[in-house]
């Protein structure tokens, strides 16, 4: 195994655990739709979402269960790949590469167990909402970030 993936899988299993762990309490707490205010700005919600970021395909038939499976294993396998590939010298690659992949790896198991991710975070302020999302999605969006942040350091270095 590669010093990136001895990295890289316990980032990516901490992630699926305590995403997979929290929807599991989130579905034994809430009601479907059940609103609980936990701060003025934060609330949790059970909301099942069939479709892709910001509900995206949400309404598309059931077609695009299959389809965002199919395109979440295809970024999994070039994300491995991609950390197995990885240089020494492109080794703080691994941290936002592993958010990503513990990421796509949850959702998908929703996906494929449930037919539809589950979400229960909702951001608010003042009649304005944020599209509700899980710890999944916020690895992803945590991992993305830094990639771009890393890549944009990278060439101005």
């Amino acid at each position: 195994m590669s010093d990136s993936w001895r990295l890289a899988l316990p980032i990516a299993g901490t992630v699926l655990v305590l995403d997979q762990l929290s929807k599991f309490l989130i579905e034994r707490a809430l009601l479907l739709h059940q609103e609980v205010m936990l701060l003025p700005f934060l609330s949790l919600q059970l909301t099942y979402n069939k479709g892709a970021a910001f509900s995206f395909l949400h309404d598309a038939g059931g077609w695009q269960r299959g389809f965002l499976s199919v395109v979440s294993i295809a970024v999994m396998l070039w994300l491995g790949i991609w950390i197995h590939r990885l240089a020494p010298a492109e080794r703080r690659l691994v941290w936002p590469l592993a958010l990503i992949l513990g990421g796509a790896a949850g959702n998908l198991i929703d996906r494929l167990s449930v037919g539809a991710v589950t979400d229960f975070i909702v951001l608010h302020y003042r009649g304005w909402h944020w599209p509700t999302f899980n710890l999944a999605d916020a690895a992803i969006s945590l991992g993305v970030v830094a990639l771009i942040y890393l890549s944009l350091r990278r060439t101005r270095s």
